[in-house]
């Protein structure tokens, strides 16, 4: 980077016998990364007359008091609020408060990794039921909505967007999901748990949908591949999520999906997983959002997270929005703009 210089003189007058004037000048460069050492220098006036010799040669001029020295002062870079993670994924399950699932004995998979890995635990979902909870979590907002509508459908932006135009790639992956965008309820896939398709910008646009919100079948070819999208979000089926069944088969198909993901390098290398759930069971809430919608496991998951770790910081959905939008430099949407929305800080450590 070029540098504007600043230049700093001084100067003296000499009258000689012969009346001839000498003007010494000596300028120095200072810059905004450098400092003086010495102290300003004042600039002397010397208006002495020196006698004449007996030869037309006046006697040398001492030179002024040497210059002072320029030394550099080292600036340190300030380390980024969030890394700026290679990958990010949510895994998100369904309706079970923190107590419920830390210690239960019927979870041993996601025990492990709270134990080994940071846990959050204070992070509240911000009301009931399912469906605003999965909408404050990728656009800041309920938008209204109270309850798990089907045709409730926004025009605004949403995480995925700014993603986009931030030149990255994204993809939800739902299980059980007959077709991309598919809109109606069946036996194991339920609307209300993939929020992208109530978003007109995604919903209406065949190529989106197409592309980026396709059955949890895709992710294992992605995969293979090696083409992992920068931006995941799985869903569960209503079984593996532990809407219809019982934790213990949450926990089987969490292990087995953590083992592929984590075998995944550039996730397990410079990338971060989320562990979280929609909603607990009761009405807690925190941070301007009470009642809200109960206290819920979640859990980070990187080699840049403070091993074995338990932030009691209160968040909600709002400040993981807000901490994924900070990690990659993005506008914040809705509420996770809020100041009393916390971003998610202590558990990273620096790369």
């Amino acid at each position: 980077m070029a540098h504007r210089h600043v230049y700093s003189c001084i100067s003296l007058q000499v009258l000689g016998g012969l009346g001839l004037a000498m003007l010494l000048i000596a300028c120095a460069p200072t810059s905004l990364m450098w400092e003086i050492a010495t102290p300003p220098l004042v600039t002397p006036t010397v208006a002495a007359t020196l006698p004449i010799l007996p030869s037309a040669t006046a006697s040398p001029t001492p030179l002024p008091t040497p210059l002072p020295t320029l030394t550099v002062t080292p600036t340190s870079t300030p380390q980024p609020l969030v890394p700026a993670f290679r990958h990010i994924v949510i895994l998100i399950f369904e309706n079970r408060e923190i107590t419920r699932v830390i210690g239960n004995p019927q979870m041993p998979v996601y025990n492990r990794w709270a134990k080994d890995y940071t846990l959050l635990t204070r992070y509240y979902a911000i009301t009931h039921p399912s469906l605003p909870n999965y909408l404050a979590l990728i656009a800041g907002d309920t938008f209204g909505i109270r309850t798990n509508c089907i045709d409730c459908y926004i025009d605004a932006p949403s995480l995925p967007d700014w993603i986009e135009a931030s030149g990255r790639t994204w993809k939800t992956y739902q299980e059980a999901m007959p077709a991309p965008c598919y809109l109606q309820y069946t036996h194991r896939y339920a609307p209300k748990h993939n929020p992208f398709i109530y978003f007109d910008p995604i919903r209406t646009n065949p190529a989106r949908c197409q592309e980026r919100v396709v059955p949890l079948s895709a992710l294992e070819e992605d995969l293979a591949r090696g083409q992992l999208p920068d931006f995941v979000f799985i869903t569960p089926d209503l079984c593996h999520s532990g809407h219809d069944c019982g934790l213990d088969v949450v926990d089987a198909w969490l292990d087995t999906w953590m083992q592929r993901l984590w075998a995944y390098p550039p996730l397990a290398e410079e990338g971060l997983i989320i562990l979280t759930w929609d909603e607990g069971q009761g009405e807690q809430g925190c941070c301007g959002f009470e009642p809200g919608g109960g206290r819920v496991a979640t859990v980070l998951i990187s080699p840049w997270v403070k091993r074995g770790f338990q932030d009691e910081t209160p968040y909600t959905h709002y400040s993981l929005l807000k901490t994924l939008a900070t990690a990659w430099n993005l506008p914040l949407l809705g509420h996770a703009a809020d100041p009393q929305t916390a971003l998610i800080q202590a558990p990273w450590q620096r790369p």
